[in-house]
């Protein structure tokens, strides 16, 4: 596998950034505002967070669900280490000048450790992701491989209903008034799945070249899609 490693490594820079983003600013652009719900706003690591289902995408698609399911849970992993070092980081004391200078409140706006954002991103990220690679393995076979558009967008339609919901909801339910709360769903579900759509040509494009480097193209016909065996069948 000459391309599998390098393309784990940056699934895992992207869902570890976008998952910063998202804490760090709510942005509201005024233009893509439509009808009588607000697809404005959005936290800021919807930006980034949908390349990682690009990316989930290509791996099942090129690897196979096996090798995805590997990825997901690093992605995970990483998530969650990352989660706990904050956590630790924030909870020794600070330097003297540093905490006159504003460190504590500037750290803790960001990267300090919020139990129902950091629960939310890792429960959603588990879910949808798992949710996305089924779909996308299941229906590559359905298709007898043809059609990969129909799979990556379907894939995506359901896994990034099930992210999207999942971490809204436990984010953020009964902290802000629910027609924000339903903003937020649903301009960020809008933007990640119209954002696979826009990328659909450059995704043909990297996976035949892939299949082509790689010389493989699974099928997982007889795949166990059990989340949990991480181990690879064969």
């Amino acid at each position: 596998m000459k391309y599998f490693d390098f393309i784990v490594g940056l699934f895992v820079a992207v869902l570890l950034i976008s998952n910063v983003a998202s804490s760090a600013k709510i942005v509201d652009l005024h233009w893509l505002s439509l009808g009588p719900v607000n697809l404005s706003v959005f936290d800021g690591g919807t930006l980034l967070f949908p390349i990682a289902y690009i990316f989930g995408d290509v791996l099942t698609e090129v690897y196979g669900y096996a090798r995805a399911r590997r990825t997901i849970w690093i992605g995970f992993c990483a998530s969650l280490l990352m989660a706990l070092t904050f956590l630790v980081i924030g909870a020794l004391p600070g330097e003297a000048e540093w905490l006159k200078r504003g460190g504590e409140d500037a750290f803790s706006s960001i990267l300090g450790f919020i139990p129902r954002i950091t629960l939310g991103s890792l429960v959603a990220y588990w879910l949808g992701s798992f949710v996305n690679a089924f779909v996308m393995a299941r229906l590559k076979v359905l298709t007898g491989g043809k059609k990969l558009w129909t799979r990556t967008l379907g894939s995506t339609v359901a896994g990034q209903a099930v992210d999207t919901v999942v971490f809204c909801l436990i984010a953020f339910a009964g902290t802000m008034p629910n027609d924000v709360l339903i903003s937020i769903i649903a301009s960020n579900y809008v933007f990640k799945v119209g954002i696979e759509a826009l990328m659909t040509p450059v995704t043909y494009l990297v996976v035949g070249r892939l299949k082509k480097a790689e010389g493989v193209d699974t099928f997982d016909a007889h795949t166990d899609f059990n989340p949990f065996r991480v181990q690879l069948e064969g």
